[in-house]
């Protein structure tokens, strides 16, 4: 088991008499995660309304405040207890298969052009084995293909202008990524995270955007962009893409800062708790 503890500040200043915003950055509760304990710090002239995802695990907050700076302080010990599987005995689930629920995640989505992408996925993997391994063939692919560049894309940047421009950050990584898996009809997703273990030369602490594939009727984490230990990766939101999941959407005339982001492993040996590693094995927290 593995125990991180994060805290994010975002700061604003609202412009408009009121501004309205969507949180998704609290840490997500599924079978293998567990928040132990977490503490949400609003300004008190905030009027806020929760939602919980029975489905995705998602937990959102809406906040509404009024003209002036605005800062949401969060902060998270989550453990978490790993599913770990040898992927040679990982299959693709066959279409027909497929529960109604997992259908979206074959479908092409805003920065997921699949359609787009079957001649090309097709050329490179199409005869491969079926499997984990044609799916870490993936994401071997785009790692190596792709060359990271902090602040090189934008929000408009998708897996067709991933491809062509061979550079981005790591949603770029993971919408390219479940792009070829959706073209080869491997359904795929996006989870939010941190970027846990990374390189401090790429930059400061940050969120961070993974991919998850649906195998042998389980949903398996893997990190295309590489840049992170992969047993240290909590999950927060997950959707279809980038566009599902922003850890913040801003409704009205707002200025906002970079956020501020801590992550640390806690050990507890006493406890089963653990550095998180590197591993060979297929990654499950679903």
């Amino acid at each position: 088991m593995n125990r991180l503890r994060y805290a994010v500040t975002l700061s604003y200043e609202v412009k408009d008499a009121m501004a309205d915003f969507l949180f998704n950055l609290e840490a997500a509760s599924t079978a293998h995660q567990f928040v132990v304990k977490e503490r949400l710090s609003l300004p008190p002239a905030a009027e806020v309304a929760r939602h919980a995802d029975p489905v995705l695990c998602n937990r959102m907050f809406r906040v509404r405040v009024p003209r002036g700076p605005f800062v949401v302080e969060y902060e998270a010990m989550v453990d978490i207890d790993h599913r770990l599987d040898d992927g040679a005995l990982l299959s693709e689930v066959p279409v027909a298969e497929l529960p109604f629920e997992v259908w979206q995640y074959l479908r092409p989505s805003r920065y997921c052009e699949s359609d787009r992408l079957m001649e090309f996925a097709m050329r490179e993997f199409g005869n491969m084995p079926r499997g984990y391994a044609r799916v870490y063939a993936i994401r071997e692919w785009v790692r190596n293909h792709v060359r990271f560049l902090s602040r090189s894309t934008n929000e408009r940047t998708s897996a067709v202008n991933t491809i062509v421009e061979r550079t981005g950050v790591c949603r770029d990584f993971a919408h390219l990524m479940i792009a070829l898996c959706r073209a080869l009809s491997i359904p795929a997703r996006m989870s939010s995270t941190l970027d846990y273990g990374a390189d401090p030369a790429i930059g400061p602490p940050d969120f961070h955007a993974v991919v998850e594939v649906y195998l042998s009727h389980r949903w398996y984490l893997l990190d295309p962009s590489g840049v992170s230990i992969p047993t240290g990766l909590l999950r927060i939101g997950t959707g279809r893409d980038a566009a599902d999941i922003p850890f913040a959407a801003l409704f009205g005339q707002v200025e906002s800062a970079r956020p501020l982001v801590q992550i640390e492993a806690v050990i507890d040996a006493a406890a089963g708790i653990d550095m998180p590693v590197f591993t060979p094995k297929a990654i499950s927290t679903w």
